[in-house]
């Protein structure tokens, strides 16, 4: 019964995961596939390029309640002594449903912000940690790809250093791994100089020319 419970909860988180919110804000409220402008990729960054802030934010948090939702239920539904392991399971299939989406043909995001929803439900503490460097690294750099694999780093080192089990340790490991992976053409871009940067407020007030 334990069995059928967790694999019926890592399906689902799969499927759940592979829900494209990009396209469903996109398409359903602003008429609009993300996938053909901007980057072409259906995260949270793209959506914002293209779409705006409100798209944005309503992207974010359903990227981010996938993740969330159903490792909260795991780690809530399955007995204490396997609750680490499947809900490490579970979080790592809702990841993979968004990087490679049953519904897009094996297409998908990067994983940052399910990512995150994950980590809110495991480790909460280490997520405000990982919030904080995003925002430093972005705020300094301007470039989102780079806060993202910052952030993805300080997640393996933060669950090292503060003694974790080792599920979690080696879905930190993994999931760093992912998404660097996942950041590959950034990596590439960043390395040329090509790498778009984001342009805050204060940036337009001090005359910086919009990236």
């Amino acid at each position: 019964m334990e069995i059928f419970l967790a694999a019926i909860l890592i399906a689902g988180a799969y499927l759940l995961g592979s829900v494209p919110f990009a396209l469903v804000v996109g398409r359903g409220v602003y008429h609009v596939d993300v996938r053909e402008s901007g980057s072409g990729n259906i995260g949270t960054t793209n959506v914002f390029r293209v779409l705006g802030k409100k798209a944005g934010i309503a992207v974010f948090i359903g990227d981010a309640a996938k993740g969330f939702l159903p490792v909260f239920l795991a780690a809530r539904l399955v007995a204490a002594d396997s609750a680490a392991l499947v809900s490490v399971l579970v979080a790592g299939a809702a990841i993979a449903g968004h990087t490679w989406s049953i519904f897009l043909k094996g297409k998908g995001g990067k994983g940052v912000a399910t990512g995150g929803g994950t980590i809110i439900a495991l480790m909460p503490l280490i997520f405000l940690l990982l919030f904080g460097v995003f925002w430093v690294v972005l705020l300094v750099g301007r470039t989102v790809s780079v806060a993202s694999m910052s952030a993805a780093a300080a997640f393996s080192a933060a669950v090292l250093v503060t003694g974790q089990p080792l599920p979690y340790v080696v879905f930190a490991l993994a999931g760093t791994a992912v998404i660097f992976y996942a950041h590959r053409s950034n990596i590439r871009r960043l390395a040329r100089g090509e790498e778009n940067r984001v342009t805050f407020p204060w940036n337009r007030k001090k005359g910086r020319p919009v990236t």
